[in-house]
């Protein structure tokens, strides 16, 4: 008889031992020796990579401040006649030039009128030139020193002559075979009329002048 009547003590100790149970598995993950959070999951952000593009540039703002440039660049564009100014894939600017009285193809050698292809640097800036204003590029480069010292045109004093100038950034020899003096500068946009180098108006020349350090790479493209 005594445990009969404890039955119904058990049956509500074991009800209330599963409520407890109940509580503390609804209260903590824990419980189950989980240690994941139970807090919703946050939206994740994408950020998309940039895109390639062909051009020496990806996007195009036309208005911004010249002041405000992190990583410039000049290209040449000899056929279309151009001179852009590109900061960190952005084309800042755009302006036309003058080449040469001789444009098409690369610079030989003095005397041949045509403006040089590569990659250059500007060494140095005129800020009294002949033609107003004028940042001077590393011409000749060390692979058109290569090439004509390989050639024959040029001695090997004059080769490393222009090396060490490249080395030490600044203007390169003119009295070789090669020329050189290579300047963008103003004087006009109009008919291709220059011994070698780039024309740009002096207006244009004049907004460039103040903003474009010594070293900033240029890039002549045919």
């Amino acid at each position: 008889m005594n445990s009969m009547k404890s039955l119904p003590k058990a049956k509500e100790f074991v009800r209330s031992l599963v409520w407890v149970v109940t509580l503390l598995a609804l209260s903590s993950c824990s419980w189950f020796g989980s240690t994941k959070s139970v807090s919703p999951p946050k939206k994740s952000i994408e950020v998309s990579a940039p895109k390639d593009c062909d051009l020496p540039y990806c996007e195009v703002n036309l208005n911004a401040s010249l002041w405000l440039l992190w990583n410039p660049i000049l290209y040449v564009q000899k056929t279309e006649r151009r001179l852009l100014l590109v900061d960190n894939k952005v084309l800042i600017r755009d302006y036309p030039i003058a080449l040469g009285f001789q444009p098409k193809g690369d610079k030989y050698m003095r005397g041949d009128g045509r403006t040089p292809e590569g990659d250059f640097f500007v060494c140095v800036k005129n800020p009294s030139s002949k033609y107003y204003k004028g940042f001077g590029i590393n011409y000749p480069s060390p692979k058109h020193a290569e090439e004509a010292y390989l050639l024959g045109a040029i001695s090997r004093d004059e080769y490393l002559k222009i090396m060490q100038a490249n080395e030490k950034k600044t203007l390169p020899p003119d009295g070789t075979r090669l020329g050189g003096d290579i300047f963008i500068h103003g004087g006009g946009a109009g008919e291709d009329w220059t011994l070698g180098c780039v024309a740009l108006r002096n207006n244009d020349i004049e907004e460039l002048f103040d903003v474009i350090p010594v070293g900033t790479p240029v890039k002549i493209l045919p």
